[in-house]
């Protein structure tokens, strides 16, 4: 053996189930991109290697990989003013008009990230942000990312002046005259406006997206399931190849979006892209929906909230999802489902257990899964589905006492079942873990620390939401490297330091199976390598 490469660390983490009495690694060697031998530090000194990593008392684990983001898609969401940490509706005002004001005339004024909290008992409505922006054409993205507030200004360039009918359950929120109140519930409602803002170029998109995938690497990422894959997606990946020396600096598992008003036709073309990709990214799965959120009242309940909404599929007519199941299983195409609302999720269990069995091996997913009672707990694990879940959409969002808008819409009851993390895990399901960025923020280590702690990490003072689904550090971590590859059916080829597999690791400054979660939230991603080549290297991290 001849190793490309030996990484060194006092503690590896091979995440392969390895028995106690088995030494654990400190010394890991890499071939051609795979991991070729494991052993002890002076097991590595017979070792000849063209090159040597010592991260000392660092520790390595195998590659973080978010389970469900969207890089290219949040290019578009995140343009303009964060409005993410605003505590109040007066906060928003005022950095939208800030935004506006350093905004050259003529052009639209953004804001994104905003959180329903900020409007307590009132409704949106764009009144609430016309005289800030100065009559101009303003979009502001919610944090949800399926609703947006648009101007008055705005409907008017995209001659939104009522209601309208759609394939997909989104509306144009309007008042009793019939009039818009600027509130568009989720895509199609949300594309009527959106479509007719100028749009970044090529360019500019690409340099955005290269400096994100940066930050991905820092952060520790070395993988993520990309849960869209809108247009121009595909050419932005390969263009962004083409410039990079070995390739993208972490792994692209893309789910390309499969909606509503659509039929076989249109699924065929769908299917055709499954291997599409380059180096480091392939179209690999398919993205459905059945519902939207709860914050915005367009999940699906089997009752309805506190407003008498969220009740109504994606899907008008929920038939039509099963067929675009059947379909895509049929052909073994593994496929992603959001479902938030209790209904949402038992139809796809509906779905995809009604499937004639023996059909093409795949892995199947449900997305997000926020609030779910105990007989489908139970359902769940005989499913055989993965879960696809984000801790953070519960610590940022959803507060212990209930007063947040997602706890007050639903009630108590439904409210006490959110984010059923443990109790899955329970069940035997495999738990991928991400973030769903730009909803919340990207960085792995707050995310793990979040899934153990059911609060903000360093914020001791909060009080936990629902602690008994908390997640042991293990499982946390799990739902980062070997349930995320699980999750994507590559437990064969990576998820773990396992000889022959990929050689995709992340290095820590603090142990993630042992320290403190709110130290963990804090600590650093020392460095990321992707086929066994750095992608990430903090200064003087390594000797």
């Amino acid at each position: 053996m001849n190793p490309d490469l030996i990484i060194l660390a006092d503690t590896v983490h091979t995440m392969d189930g390895r028995s106690p009495g088995n030494p654990a690694p400190q010394a890991v060697a890499v071939q051609g991109g795979v991991i070729a031998a494991l052993g002890s530090r002076s097991d590595a000194e017979n070792w000849p290697a063209a090159e040597v990593i010592d991260f000392g008392a660092a520790v390595l684990t195998p590659g973080l990989v978010d389970c469900h983001i969207h890089p290219v898609l949040g290019l578009e969401l995140t343009r303009g003013c964060d409005l993410s940490g605003a505590n109040d509706l007066a906060e928003v005002r005022a950095l939208l008009r800030a935004e506006a004001a350093a905004t050259a005339h003529g052009d639209w004024v953004r804001g994104w990230g905003l959180d329903p909290n900020v409007f307590g008992s009132a409704a949106a409505h764009r009144e609430l942000i016309d005289d800030v922006v100065a009559g101009r054409p303003c979009l502001v993205r919610l944090f949800d990312g399926h609703s947006a507030l648009a101007s008055s200004r705005a409907l008017e360039i995209a001659e939104v002046t009522g209601p309208r009918k759609f394939d997909q359950a989104s509306e144009v929120v309007c008042d009793p005259s019939g009039r818009p109140t600027g509130l568009l519930l989720e895509a199609a409602a949300v594309e009527l406006v959106a479509q007719v803002m100028p749009a970044e170029s090529f360019a500019e998109r690409k340099a955005r997206l290269a400096e994100l995938f940066t930050q991905f690497a820092r952060s520790g990422l070395t993988g993520a399931h990309v849960m869209d894959c809108g247009e121009g997606s595909l050419e932005l990946y390969r263009a962004l190849e083409d410039d990079l020396d070995g390739g993208l600096p972490l792994r692209l598992r893309i789910s390309p979006w499969c909606m509503p008003g659509t039929g076989e036709e249109d699924w065929h073309r769908l299917a055709e892209q499954i291997g599409l990709g380059g180096k480091r990214w392939e179209v690999a799965g398919i993205k459905l929906f059945v519902d939207g959120t709860v914050d915005n009242g367009t999940a699906w309940l089997f009752e309805p909230d506190v407003h008498g909404e969220s009740v109504a599929p994606f899907w008008p007519r929920p038939e039509e999802y099963a067929q675009a199941v059947r379909f895509f299983a049929g052909r073994g195409i593994p496929t992603a489902t959001h479902a938030i609302g209790d209904a949402g999720v038992a139809a796809v269990l509906d779905a995809f257990q009604s499937l004639p069995p023996g059909g093409p091996a795949a892995v199947h997913r449900i997305e997000h899964l926020e609030t779910v009672p105990d007989d489908l707990i139970k359902r769940f694990s005989r499913a055989g589905l993965a879960a696809s879940m984000q801790p953070t959409h519960c610590t940022h969002y959803s507060r212990a006492d209930q007063t947040d808008n997602w706890s007050t819409r639903l009630g108590t009851e439904r409210a006490n079942n959110a984010w059923r993390c443990a109790d899955l895990r329970a069940a035997g399901t495999t738990l991928g873990l991400g973030s769903d960025w730009p909803i919340a923020p990207f960085e792995p280590l707050p995310i793990l620390a979040d899934a153990q702690l059911r609060r903000r990490a360093g914020r001791q003072g909060e009080q936990p939401i629902v602690p008994g689904q908390a997640l042991t550090a293990l499982q946390a971590l799990e739902g980062y490297t070997s349930h995320a590859a699980r999750a994507a059916g590559e437990w064969a080829v990576s998820g773990s330091v396992t000889v022959g597999k990929r050689a995709d690791f992340t290095v820590f400054d603090v142990d993630p199976l042992s320290v403190a979660p709110d130290d963990l939230a804090a600590a650093q991603a020392l460095a990321t390598f992707v086929d066994g080549r750095v992608q990430h290297l903090a200064v003087g991290s390594a000797r």
